[in-house]
């Protein structure tokens, strides 16, 4: 077939319940220079069957992969493998349980095309509540917060301090079209983190490297529910509440401070930002007082939230 200019990836462990909508996702794009990668991390449900199913029905345009063990490797080798066997020069990335809007494709293709300095495009992903059908979620959709004004090509590293002191969320994983010799050069994904993280440890390599562009256009959907890799951690205490400090994000940083000294980054605001985020990790004092407001923050957030509930109840 012929090489396509898009290879879209998606990664998938035990995902029956939503990845045919994935994947429909995909089909009804406007631009249609595409190729999809099915990607299945050892997946016991049937989630596999149906990747199957697409790949036999479109071969060549739609691909099933896996490991060769079969076994679960973690998101950010199963992202790899995706690449490895892409063919596009652009890369987009759709998790199973998230969804593209119809223009996704089209629009970031000609923004990145009109752009040749800018390695990646991305928008304000949404945050996908309504998703349930149930009145109480309509309405709670709500786009992630750029911190930077809307269309704007930004050097590096830029944006990566706007994200280490909260100005700017990072973009979802959903919500990116990145150049494929740019995730070559950065060597993808790293593969030490499976899980939590390994979205910003690969965004903020691309963003400490190459110029990337902030859109203000929304094009993908993530999906909130009880079930996403992000809940089961906070569940488990792998991670927690934005702003508390945790192991996982700890580790994160201390990666990130080594990748910026191995390559001799001296930016003052990145250098000034990323110390500021380590120093409650490496001072008691300082770990306590971070702690501490941390907790009144994720307290407030809870009382503004249940207050929301009670008068939205009253109505």
């Amino acid at each position: 077939m012929p090489t396509p200019t898009v290879s879209v990836v998606t990664i998938f462990l035990d995902a029956e319940r939503f990845l045919e909508e994935a994947i429909a996702s995909v089909r009804a794009q406007t631009y249609a220079d595409w190729e999809l990668l099915l990607v299945d991390d050892g997946s016991t449900d049937g989630s596999g069957a149906i990747a199957r199913r697409h790949a036999a029905a479109e071969p060549g345009r739609i691909r099933y992969l896996r490991h060769p063990d079969g076994r679960n490797h973690g998101m950010s080798a199963s992202r790899n493998l995706g690449v490895a066997h892409a063919r596009g020069r652009y890369l987009a990335f759709l998790d199973a349980d998230d969804a593209y809007l119809p223009r996704k494709l089209e629009r970031q293709v000609a923004l990145l095309e009109a752009r040749p300095a800018a390695a990646m495009v991305y928008g304000p992903t949404i945050h996908w509540y309504g998703w349930t059908g149930r009145p109480e979620d309509q309405g709670r959709d709500q786009p992630r917060r750029l911190g930077v004004p809307p269309d704007t090509l930004v050097p590096p590293p830029g944006l990566v301090p706007r994200f280490l002191r909260g100005e700017a969320q990072t973009p979802g994983t959903c919500g990116i079209l990145v150049r494929r010799d740019a995730v070559e050069r950065v060597g993808g994904f790293e593969e030490a983190f499976r899980g939590m993280f390994e979205d910003q440890v690969f965004v903020c390599k691309v963003c400490l490297e190459f110029p990337v562009f902030v859109s203000g256009e929304s094009h993908d959907r993530y999906r909130q529910h009880p079930a996403s890799h992000a809940r089961r951690a906070l569940a488990a205490g792998a991670t927690r509440a934005p702003g508390m400090p945790s192991p996982a994000y700890e580790r994160f940083l201390t990666w990130l401070e080594g990748y910026v000294t191995a390559r001799d980054l001296r930016d003052p605001a990145l250098r000034s930002a990323l110390g500021r985020e380590l120093a409650p990790y490496r001072s008691r004092w300082r770990g306590w007082l971070a702690r501490a407001k941390a907790r009144v923050r994720w307290w407030r957030m809870v009382a503004e939230r249940r207050l929301a509930e009670r008068r939205e109840a009253w109505r």
